[in-house]
């Protein structure tokens, strides 16, 4: 039933967020250029990680964000080329070259536009807390191991221009938090590493930067079969990979922002975004937690226009301000992301008290996540074996549930069984030992009033009781079931085996 948007919700649709008041419209272009100052180097490794010239991972990253403002689901999430979507198609790359790689992406992107259509988002909802917790440590511990070659076999210098930077990032919001303390900490380092002359590794010795913007074209492939056939595979992954972590990304903002996103919008805008990026021969890419977490919590961002301008300023400083940006410390955005990876880390989960309180299960789901995650450096696999790993837990739990009592009566005539709890395969597998076949009277009553059918397992399980007992030449009555168990009972009673 549709109603009419309240006089508020109308004003919001037809004003943009940012247009409400010049100190909100400051916070989304401030942090924007700090998203962009921190993109340039992520993307620049991706790209080395894919085997591609640096060029590919930033039009990527321009491409991806400018896109995704528009047509995304999740206001202020950043995406970009990422590490996961590299991993994925590297492979591709090596074996048959860019062009393929980029064809690899158009497809994915149409990919996850179906699966978005299909209702994937949807799955979402499967995700223990546990698992969401485990992705995010697991997030932070990542964001923090990409620092550390960094900070290996470097000129002594950089440490102390970290921790210079963190400092900064720590003590400037208690003088103003009108400027992203991070902003502050890129500029000042690299003006103190330039005029000084300080010999410290910059963002120009990670790659050439491109000296133009993209130009949109077709994927230099035979358009035939068997390109369709090589590509696929490797198209299904990214699309898989991407929404993954797009979708993870998008419910850890809403929970720090208190917001609800689109995530069908957000599955479908990954796409379109992946197949645009792909005809301006980029290679792909999906959420960035970093940089995300970089825009919404350290530097407060909540809109489009952040997002939008994360690209817009990654393209203008690599094509209009190449020599500047190449002489940026990398010891500058290094505390920026390790101050982002401190502040991403939910310290609050692993506190002895915390431990405490938790049932163990919810704590070795947790676990299991982090340690996946770190040891894949993946975390599509870690979220889908902490799923599975919780499932199992919550099977194992839910199965001690069911009982079953028995009570004969007096007279000795009729035997009634009461069996309560959820039954499923866990839980109704030891339910055929549960009655005494031999001992029983001839008139067995089993009641159901207090239980819950939910598979074919469960009367797979009773059909075996029935079974048992009529070849004693007794009686079986099954009683209470209701609406659910009744029909499902009446759709395969006596239809799960071979003897019926």
């Amino acid at each position: 039933m549709s109603q009419a948007l309240p006089a508020a919700g109308k004003a919001r649709w037809s004003r943009p967020d940012f247009l409400a008041s010049p100190r909100v419209l400051r916070t989304e272009v401030l942090a924007g250029l700090v998203v962009a100052l921190a993109l340039i180097p992520e993307a620049i490794s991706f790209s080395i990680i894919a085997g591609v010239d640096p060029s590919v991972g930033l039009y990527a990253s321009f491409t991806m964000a400018v896109v995704i403002s528009v047509v995304g689901g999740r206001k202020a999430m950043i995406s970009a080329a990422t590490g996961a979507v590299a991993l994925v198609i590297a492979p591709l790359n090596h074996d048959h070259g860019l062009g393929h790689l980029v064809a690899a992406v158009i497809l994915g992107g149409v990919f996850q536009i179906a699966l978005g259509a299909l209702g994937v988002a949807r799955l979402m909802r499967f995700v223990p807390r546990s698992v969401m917790v485990g992705f995010v440590n697991a997030l932070a511990i990542l964001i923090f191991m990409a620092q550390v070659p960094e900070m290996t076999d470097v000129p002594w210098a950089v440490y102390p221009l970290i921790a210079a930077g963190l400092a900064l990032m720590v003590l400037f919001p208690r003088i103003t938090k009108a400027i992203p303390a991070p902003l502050v900490a890129i500029v000042t380092l690299t003006v103190i590493t330039v005029a000084a002359g300080i010999a410290v590794p910059t963002v120009g010795d990670q790659g050439e930067l491109p000296s133009s913007p993209p130009t949109p074209g077709l994927p230099d492939v035979p358009f035939t079969f068997e390109t369709l056939t090589t590509i696929a595979p490797y198209a299904f992954a990214l699309a898989l990979v991407g929404l993954m972590e797009s979708l993870m990304t998008a419910k850890l903002v809403d929970d720090i922002t208190d917001t609800r996103s689109g995530k069908t919008r957000e599955s479908i805008g990954q796409g379109i975004a992946n197949v645009v990026t792909g005809f301006f021969g980029g290679m792909g890419g999906c959420a960035m937690i970093g940089q995300t977490m970089i825009n919404v919590k350290t530097s407060g961002a909540r809109t489009r226009l952040s997002t939008f301008l994360a690209g817009v300023f990654l393209l203008v400083l690599v094509v209009a301000l190449g020599p500047v940006v190449s002489d940026m410390p990398m010891a500058a955005l290094v505390a920026v992301m390790i101050l982002v990876s401190v502040a991403t880390f939910d310290w609050h989960s692993i506190q002895p008290a915390t431990l405490k309180k938790l049932p163990v299960s919810e704590t070795v789901v947790m676990a299991v996540t982090v340690i996946v995650v770190v040891a894949t450096h993946n975390l599509a696999i870690g979220v889908v074996v902490g799923v599975i790993t919780a499932m199992i837990a919550f099977a194992r739990r839910v199965a001690h549930l069911a009982e079953v009592s028995g009570v004969v009566d007096p007279d000795g005539r009729q035997a009634v069984y009461a069996v309560t709890g959820e039954l499923f395969f866990a839980s109704s597998n030891d339910l055929v030992h549960q009655f005494d076949y031999a001992e029983d009277p001839d008139d067995v009553v089993i009641d159901l009033s207090d239980a819950h059918i939910w598979d074919a397992s469960t009367v797979a399980a009773l059909d075996a009781i029935e079974t048992k007992y009529t070849k004693r030449g007794k009686k079986v009555t099954i009683i209470g079931l209701n609406a659910p168990s009744a029909a499902i009972r009446d759709k395969l009673a006596g239809h799960l085996t071979g003897n019926h």
